[in-house]
C-alpha cells in the first residue's frame, strides 16, 4: 500500500514521502496516529500545502533564535571557583554544563544544561569560549571565566 507521510518517521521517511508500506502497518498504525494519508492526487495537494507551512514556520523559527543567539553572544559570565592547593592554575573539581546554565540564568537567560556543548568539563583558571545550541541549526558563543574564589 502507497501512503503520504504527514511527518517524519525515523526509519522510514520524512514529510511529503510516498512510501510503500504494508496494508497492516498503515491502517493499524500510521492512519490512526495521523501519520500518513492515503497516496492520491488530492492528499499530494493536501501535503505540499502542509510542506510550505511546516517551511515557513521553520524559517521563522530560525530568525527568532538567530535573533537570540546575537543575545547570548554578548553575555560574559565570570564564575569564581576554589583552587588546588599546590596548584597554581587548577581548580577544585570542574565546572561543566550545569554550572554554566545556573551562572546563564542569573543572567537571565534559561539555557538547559543539555544545550551547552563542552568536549570536556572545564579544570584551569582562565577564559574559554563555550557553545550554546539554541537551535539544530543555530548555535551562540559565549565567553566563561574562570576566577580564583576569594577568602
Amino acid at each position: 500500500m502507497k501512503v503520504i507521510l504527514k511527518q517524519e518517521i525515523k526509519g522510514l521517511g520524512k514529510i511529503g514521502d510516498i512510501k510503500s508500506v504494508k496494508d497492516g502497518y498503515a491502517r493499524n498504525f500510521l492512519y490512526p496516529k495521523g501519520l500518513a494519508l492515503v497516496a492520491n492526487d488530492r492528499n499530494l495537494k493536501i501535503i505540499e500545502k502542509e510542506k510550505i507551512k511546516v517551511a515557513e514556520i521553520k524559517i521563522k523559527e530560525i530568525a527568532s533564535a538567530t535573533e537570540f543567539a546575537k543575545k547570548l553572544s554578548s553575555v560574559s559570565i565570570t564564575l569564581p571557583v576554589a583552587t588546588a592547593s599546590g596548584e597554581e592554575n587548577k581548580i577544585f573539581g570542574s565546572v561543566g554544563p550545569a554550572d554554566i546554565s545556573a551562572a546563564l540564568k542569573t543572567e537571565g537567560f534559561d539555557i538547559d544544561k543539555k544545550s551547552i556543548v563542552l568536549d570536556n568539563p572545564l579544570k584551569e583558571l582562565g577564559a574559554f569560549d563555550v557553545t550554546v545550541k539554541i537551535h539544530p541549526e543555530v548555535t551562540a558563543k559565549i565567553k566563561v571565566w574562570l576566577v580564583k574564589k576569594s577568602n
